[in-house]
């Protein structure tokens, strides 16, 4: 095999060079890659480069002698119920080339973990609509939140979509049903927030800012309906995206969320869907809408109605909840 060059598409654009060199070469072990780019067999435009180094469309990547390697083969889409794949396929709220956006179930884990064996990931072949990849995960919601959660359909957009909420240029917008409604009505909660290691698995905490662990975490939120001063209905605009930041906000301005058994606080006696008929006592967090900048220009913006429980919650209390519009994206 005698050196080559293969010029960068746009759709992998910014992502990494080791990374990129693994995609088209996925038996090539990182260890070869920071040795080729160290000796300058990887050369960029024709200049060294590092393993780290952030490609740009259009630039020519030099391939050297690679004997062992063979190039990826397609991927084989894993085997699924086709009730399944149907059901999953009704999820969708918005698709085009580059990414899918679907309207996640409250109780469906995103990820595998200890005792799961049923989530999101395992099924993402169901969505593959002909593609040659299998939509990939660039963000998560708990396995109890349901609404909004977006897939990429190529590496690069997995790239820039991961960069995008790192970068905190995705505006989000969650609905909740509170146990008591908070005072003020609307405002700001900027506390910081750690985790904390325990029995029942990691838990965050409100931290002290000089706490070394902390790290800043701030929440906007305002009620747009509310039953008495008992329940109420806030929309919540996380600011930055710490591990159910949004639970632990809501149990420190004094109204937690509904179902929120794992935060709740004895003290805030969350227990008002046993003394209301008809009130379900899952987790009332909706992840309703995502603004983003789409990868091929424009804004994307995508809303999902409420699931089952929340939406028999708003209809017993009187809560009008308008329903969702179609995606749009715009210029």
């Amino acid at each position: 095999m005698t050196p080559s060059a293969v010029t960068v598409s746009p759709d992998e654009a910014d992502i990494r060079l080791d990374r990129w060199f693994r995609r088209h070469f996925p038996g090539l072990p990182q260890s070869a890659v920071q040795k080729l780019c160290r000796t300058g067999q990887v050369r960029v435009d024709g200049h060294r480069a590092d393993a780290a180094t952030r490609l740009a469309a259009g630039q020519s990547v030099r391939i050297p002698p690679l004997p062992a390697i063979q190039p990826r083969a397609e991927q084989k889409s894993r085997e699924i119920d086709p009730l399944v794949q149907k059901d999953l396929q009704r999820l969708v709220l918005y698709r085009d080339d580059h990414l899918i956006a679907i309207n996640k179930p409250h109780g469906l884990p995103v990820q595998g973990g200890p005792g799961i064996t049923h989530h999101l990931d395992a099924l993402l072949d169901a969505l593959r609509f002909g593609a040659p990849d299998r939509p990939r995960l660039v963000h998560r919601l708990d396995r109890d939140t349901s609404g909004v959660l977006l897939l990429a359909r190529t590496p690069g957009t997995a790239a820039k979509l991961a960069a995008l909420f790192r970068g905190r240029n995705i505006d989000k917008t969650y609905w909740a049903v509170t146990a008591r409604r908070p005072l003020p009505p609307e405002g700001r909660i900027d506390l910081p927030l750690k985790r904390l290691a325990g029995g029942r698995g990691e838990r965050t905490a409100v931290a002290e800012p000089a706490d070394k662990e902390a790290a800043r975490a701030i929440t906007d939120y305002r009620t747009l309906d509310h039953a008495g001063q008992k329940l109420a209905w806030l929309e919540l605009y996380p600011r930055t995206g710490r591990t159910h930041q949004l639970r632990v906000h809501c149990v420190a301005i004094g109204a937690p969320i509904l179902g929120d058994t794992k935060y709740a606080r004895p003290d805030q006696n969350n227990a008002f869907a046993a003394t209301v008929e008809g009130l379900s006592d899952d987790l009332h967090l909706h992840a309703r809408a995502l603004s983003l900048p789409h990868p091929a220009g424009g804004t994307l913006v995508v809303e999902a109605d409420l699931p089952p429980h929340m939406a028999a919650t708003f209809r017993t209390l009187g809560f009008h909840a308008p329903p969702a519009r179609p995606a749009r994206r715009i210029a």
